[in-house]
């Protein structure tokens, strides 16, 4: 059995090292643990973490011989971040068209697959990791189409390979972007997606699946782009109706979501285009879908626990910054989950390509509110639950992500202390149960500036 402080961890992964260079038996103990399902946080407990996947969190957890060993006395452990919404590693600098790949004015909408997009050496997501977030839904930016192509889970880990399930779900803009975007109307948004969907279902009636070049089935929510065999495309080209809207590509990429394996994510925030939202789960119902935003979702809470649908929802908007979201309210969440909505946190339109971390502030600051006299927030649990778990079960994953549960990933956070509180820090974080390196390029310039002379200092620096 070895043992180790934290602080020889935190050494470690100040020089950039990641310790254990590959997943083995780790068994953190003595400190805070939350689960990350709702529950409250088990002080003094163990978690075990074997060959990347959870073995067992929580009191009375025993030590598997041979473990590595981390003594997190004084430190609370957790699951995690899961970045309800974001557009991590598509932007380094939104302003400069070759570092930003967060939306395309091509030709294609819903066939494009965010995947070969993501760079894993952004800037944004060295900040993210080294601030608690393992595992971000990235979605794509629309473009000339209310569809803005097939998101992914990524995780932020440091080993260049950041796709964890791509083509995870298909982005629609609805509301004022989607209305834009569509000609003018939010009649005429809901008349395309209307159209997409009907498209879709006409491509996948009766056709031989095409296949891309790695010999998945272009209805299989795996990774990849979707490559149509031309002889298979005119196939079911010609069962097709002539007043066609989609290309090819975009009706095909579809073609998953109206045969409910691949979640159609809508971003919605007034009530009367969530109401529409629902409408359309009762229209298709086969089909699979979460709602992003939902500013004025609290409005229509009970419709919307009835609709099942579950919410990925801005946490603390509370000024209408849009016509969408005049009714919106810091008890937004809170309201919709006392009304039994399934609803987490995300940051949709809010520097989501940069700061998805902002979620654990948030989380924290709706504890706080439960507390005022009128308001409605969560509890610590249920904040917890909110930024960990809950993103994951809306996307279909979690079985796979975002608890401390046995089976699931080994992501992992030790932190200084309460990490729903603004203050505290992440002092080592796992991913797949290999700890990351928590350098970013802010480290970096502190460190270098933090103790220089001034006599090495440029010249205009000294005066």
């Amino acid at each position: 059995m070895i043992r180790l402080t934290l602080a020889a961890l935190l050494g470690a992964s100040a020089l950039g090292v990641a310790v254990p260079a590959a997943a083995q038996t780790i068994a953190v103990t003595g400190g805070t643990v939350a689960l990350g399902d709702g529950s409250a946080p088990i002080s003094g407990g163990t978690v075990v973490i074997r060959d990347g996947r959870v073995v067992a969190a929580g009191q009375g957890v025993a030590v598997p011989a041979g473990a590595q060993v981390i003594d997190a006395t004084g430190k609370w452990v957790t699951p995690g971040i899961v970045a309800g919404f974001s557009r991590l590693g598509l932007a380094d600098v939104d302003a400069v068209a070759a570092a930003n790949d967060q939306r395309s004015d091509g030709p294609f909408s819903a066939a494009l697959d965010v995947a070969p997009s993501i760079n894993p050496n952004a800037a944004p997501v060295a900040i993210n990791r080294a601030e608690g977030v393992t595992r971000a839904i990235v979605a794509p930016s629309t473009g000339k189409s209310i569809f803005a192509g097939q998101g992914a889970l990524i995780d932020t880990g440091a080993d260049g390979q950041p796709i964890t399930r791509g083509r995870l779900f298909q982005f629609v803009e609805l509301g004022e972007d989607g209305a834009e975007t569509a000609g003018g109307s939010r009649s005429a948004a809901h008349a395309l997606l209307r159209n997409a969907l009907r498209e879709a279902g006409q491509v996948a009636g009766g056709r031989a699946p095409a296949r891309d070049t790695s010999g998945q089935t272009a209805d299989d929510p795996g990774e990849g782009p979707v490559v149509a065999n031309p002889n298979e495309s005119r196939s079911y080209d010609a069962r097709r109706n002539q007043d066609v809207l989609l290309t090819r590509f975009d009706a095909v990429a579809l073609v998953p979501v109206v045969q409910g394996r691949q979640t159609l994510l809508i971003h919605a925030e007034r009530a009367a285009d969530l109401r529409q939202v629902i409408a359309l789960k009762r229209e298709f119902p086969r089909i699979r879908m979460a709602i992003v935003g939902a500013n004025e979702g609290w409005t229509i809470a009970p419709e919307l626990a009835a609709s099942g649908i579950p919410v990925i929802a801005s946490a603390l908007t509370s000024l209408p910054g849009t016509f969408e979201s005049v009714a919106s309210t810091m008890s937004n969440i809170g309201r919709m989950r006392a009304a039994g909505v399934k609803v987490s946190i995300g940051t949709i339109n809010d520097d989501e390509q940069r700061m998805a971390f902002r979620a654990r502030w948030y989380a924290g600051n709706l504890v706080g509110l439960s507390r005022l006299p009128g308001a409605a927030g969560l509890s610590w649990g249920q904040a917890l639950a909110a930024i960990t778990s809950g993103p994951a079960e809306a996307m279909g994953l979690g079985g796979e992500v975002g608890s401390l549960a046995p089976g699931r990933r080994g992501d992992m956070v030790i932190w200084s202390g309460d990490p729903l509180d603004n203050l505290s820090t992440a002092e080592a974080v796992f991913i797949d149960g290999v700890q990351q390196p928590l350098e970013t390029r802010q480290t970096k310039l502190r460190d270098r500036y933090r103790t220089l002379e001034r006599g090495a200092l440029p010249e205009a620096y000294r005066r």
